[in-house]
């Protein structure tokens, strides 16, 4: 059983209030847009990190974490990246990759628009934790967490951390 912290779009910035909900976690998956390895560096001392790079992150987060992460946990195969869409809307690099590989987990940030979707088309939970930093149009700033026991994806939280500004 892994309990997973998942967060997306920190932009560089590390609320002091997201700590908490990382030290009860076995993971941290972030889905883009960290900013600089400071960012991933930092959480890396809390628990293990699984990341991607997304469209603001610079060469030193890109030589570090791939644009695309496909992995199993537990015994969930799990496809993450940062630009992906969401059902019924993913982009067409997400869907070949979805069509291929059949994940059961499909995780992206980027709009900053927290989602969690299921879509029967391709029998995936799609989760989008919305966006933890402070940069960007979203009000409040979110993370979500969840557990993977075996094949079962459960427990989902959503967290809020409070107004972007």
């Amino acid at each position: 059983m892994q309990r997973i912290a998942l967060l997306s779009d920190t932009h560089n910035y590390l609320d002091p209030k997201l700590f908490k909900y990382l030290e009860n976690s076995d993971q941290i998956w972030h889905a883009g847009d960290i900013g600089t390895v400071s960012v991933t560096d930092e959480l890396s001392k809390i628990k293990p990190v699984v990341a991607v790079y997304g469209n603001i992150d610079g060469h030193d987060v890109r030589k570090v974490y791939p644009k695309n992460q496909q992995f199993k946990c537990e015994e969930v195969a799990v496809f993450m990246t940062h630009i992906g869409g969401y059902p019924n809307r993913y982009n067409q690099d997400a869907l070949a990759i979805i069509k291929k590989n059949s994940p059961k987990l499909f995780i992206c940030g980027h709009s900053h628009i927290l989602k969690v979707m299921y879509d029967k088309k391709y029998d995936l939970l799609h989760i989008n934790p919305g966006a933890a930093g402070i940069h960007g149009f979203h009000k409040v700033k979110t993370l979500v967490r969840f557990t993977i026991d075996a094949e079962k994806i459960k427990d989902l939280e959503v967290i809020e951390l409070g107004n972007r500004v």
